[in-house]
C-alpha cells in the first residue's frame, strides 16, 4: 500500500486483548435466586405488613386506554383530606402521596376516597410497645382479627347501567351550549364584577 500527499499515516490497532474486556452475564440465575431470597427475608421481617403500598385508581391518558383503570403514583391531598387521613399519617400506614397530581373529575375523586375509606376500615396498626398503645393504634380486639398481606384490588373499571327511558330534561339538554356558556361566564366574571362595582359607585355619587 503506497502513501501519497499530506495524509495521516494509518495506525490500525488489530492486537487488542478484547477477551479480557467482554462483559459476561453468567451469574444471572444466581442473582435472580438471591433477589428472591432477599424479598422473602424482607417480607418475613416486616411481619403482617402488606407486600405493596396502596396507590390510587386512575385512568389511562390516551383515548386508547382511558376506559381502563390502573394504579397511579399516589393520592392527592384533596382525596386524603376528604377521607380524613393526614399527609404524614398516610405515609406511615402504607399510603402513597403525590403532591403533583390533581383531581380532574368528581367521579375519579369519589372512587379514590372510597378506596381510602375501605382501606382504613381494614387497616390494623400494631403498637410499637404492646403495653403502651399510642393514638391511632388499633384496639385489642382488632389486633386479634385475621390479617392478610394480599394486595388491595382495584375497583371495576366499568359498571353497566340498567336500561331506562330517556327523560325530557335529558333530551332537551344542550351539553355543548351549556359548557360554552359556563366557560364564557368564567372568562367574563372579573370584568362583570368591575362593571357592576363601577355602576354602584356612579349611582351612589348621583344620590349624593
Amino acid at each position: 500500500m503506497g502513501f501519497a500527499h499530506n495524509n495521516v499515516l494509518p495506525g490500525n490497532h488489530f492486537r487488542k486483548d478484547w477477551q479480557r474486556r467482554v462483559r459476561t452475564w453468567f451469574d444471572q440465575p444466581g442473582r435472580k435466586l438471591r433477589r428472591r431470597n432477599a424479598r422473602k427475608t424482607k417480607a418475613a421481617a416486616l411481619g403482617v405488613r402488606p407486600l405493596t403500598l396502596l396507590r390510587p385508581a386512575v385512568r389511562g391518558q390516551t383515548v386508547r386506554y382511558n376506559r381502563k383503570l390502573r394504579e397511579g403514583r399516589g393520592f392527592t391531598f384533596a382525596e386524603l383530606k376528604e377521607a380524613g387521613i393526614g399527609k404524614k399519617e398516610a405515609r406511615s400506614v402504607g399510603i402513597v402521596v403525590d403532591h403533583r397530581r390533581r383531581n380532574s373529575s368528581e367521579e375519579g375523586k369519589k372512587v379514590n376516597v372510597e378506596r381510602l375509606k375501605v382501606y382504613k376500615t381494614k387497616l390494623v396498626v400494631f403498637p410499637r410497645k404492646a403495653g403502651k398503645p399510642k393514638k391511632g393504634d388499633s384496639s385489642a380486639d382488632d389486633l386479634k382479627a385475621a390479617t392478610t398481606r394480599a394486595a388491595f384490588p382495584l375497583p371495576e373499571s366499568y359498571v353497566a347501567e340498567a336500561p331506562r327511558k330517556i327523560t325530557e330534561d335529558e333530551r332537551s339538554f344542550e351539553a355543548y351550549r351549556t359548557l360554552r356558556i359556563a366557560r364564557a361566564n368564567a372568562r367574563h366574571e372579573g370584568a362583570r364584577k368591575a362593571r357592576a362595582a363601577k355602576k354602584e359607585e356612579e349611582e351612589a355619587a348621583k344620590k349624593k
